[in-house]
């Protein structure tokens, strides 16, 4: 189905144990030290992942460049011991990183059988349609 290199893979392994890493931090009232070894490690296994031209390309992108100082700056003030304004700042940041990739992934979500449902109820889904409505709908 998909050719994927075992850089890849170990790449989406380390992202991935990356994000457990950054959850059990917040689980664990924002552990500072979990939280930056979870940065560190979703970081180096999203580049692993697609590869350091791609990755930097990515982020030098004009429109994407406040959303990654922001994100890199709340990694920084999580390092500084900093964690709930870092992870509130790095939030920031992701979100105007990701935010093209939001209406497609609300309409996977929409297919989906119980999440789907509750997305496509009658008040849910005029809020969301107005959250997304800034990028295009891939349906």
């Amino acid at each position: 189905m998909w050719d994927i290199s075992e850089t890849q893979k170990i790449g989406a392994a380390v992202a991935a144990f990356g994000g457990v890493l950054i959850f059990l931090g917040v689980l664990l009232f924002f552990d500072a030290g979990l939280i930056a070894i979870g940065n560190i490690l979703l970081i180096g296994g999203g580049v692993a992942f697609h590869g350091i031209n791609n990755t930097g390309r990515f982020f030098a992108q004009r429109r994407r460049i406040p959303g990654a100082i922001c994100f890199f700056v709340g990694v920084a003030v999580v390092f500084l011991k900093w964690p709930i304004i870092g992870m509130l700042i790095e939030l920031f940041g992701f979100i105007n990183l990701f935010a093209d990739f939001f209406p497609y992934l609300i309409s996977i979500l929409r297919r989906l059988p119980l999440i789907g449902t509750i997305l496509n109820a009658p008040g849910l889904r005029t809020l969301v349609d107005r959250i997304t409505s800034g990028a295009t709908s891939p349906v």
